[in-house]
């Protein structure tokens, strides 16, 4: 098969910048998630990529639209690649969320494949969209390089899913803002990551932290 996938997440939003779960909620790109998406596109204009992906959510199209354009390529929305529905907590950060809803928000954290946000969805249901999503992408377009744009959770569980994790620790994969990673498939269940979470195409904020129970998504 030998496909390899550059895996993608969306430039900043707003609600990024400001630490708010997005989920569903259909958030641009701020002025420096663009220049984030410019500068992954510029870093990839020179490879070979043969279709472009992305979540149908504006800020994963609007990152896809930079990195198709040295390619003349379309972008080829999926619903199945959203990032998780946080229901109710969608707009919140995860401060908010803690001291609203207690224990649930605190047991969401430890085991969130067990744990869902009141009406929204759960990690389980979130890898069960989005790996056979991507099987499917790769097993379309077998010796070939393809792209595929989306959000925070998708990466991590897609990434957690090829390395055999246990999904409830997923938080661990550091997953920032226009970051790229690579995974090679030579059959689905071989999946080798070769790049995970690279950023060097915005060297000004390569070394900035991460508070991964705020900036999420």
């Amino acid at each position: 098969m030998s496909c390899r996938v550059y895996l993608i997440r969306h430039g900043e939003t707003v609600w990024n910048s400001q630490m708010k779960l997005q989920g569903h909620a259909d958030i641009p790109l701020s002025e420096r998630g663009m220049q984030q998406a410019a500068a992954l596109g510029e870093r990839l204009s020179s490879q070979k990529i043969s279709a472009i992906y992305c979540s149908d959510l504006g800020r994963a199209v609007e990152t896809a639209r930079q990195v198709a354009a040295p390619h003349n390529l379309e972008v080829i929305p999926i619903r199945d690649l959203r990032e998780m529905n946080f229901g109710e907590w969608e707009g919140l950060t995860f401060r908010e969320i803690t001291e609203k809803y207690g224990d649930m928000a605190m047991k969401w954290w430890s085991a969130p494949l067990s744990m869902r946000a009141p009406g929204g969805e759960g990690l389980a249901e979130l890898t069960a969209r989005v790996v056979p999503a991507v099987r499917d992408i790769v097993e379309r377009h077998s010796g070939e390089p393809v792209a595929v744009v989306c959000h925070g959770g998708p990466v991590r569980c897609l990434v957690g899913s090829v390395l055999k994790m246990d999904l409830n620790n997923h938080w661990r994969i550091r997953q920032d803002n226009a970051a790229l990673n690579i995974i090679d498939f030579s059959d689905w269940e071989s999946g080798i990551v070769a790049l995970l979470n690279d950023r060097s195409h915005l060297a000004e904020e390569f070394s900035a932290p991460f508070m991964v129970r705020d900036k999420v998504r």
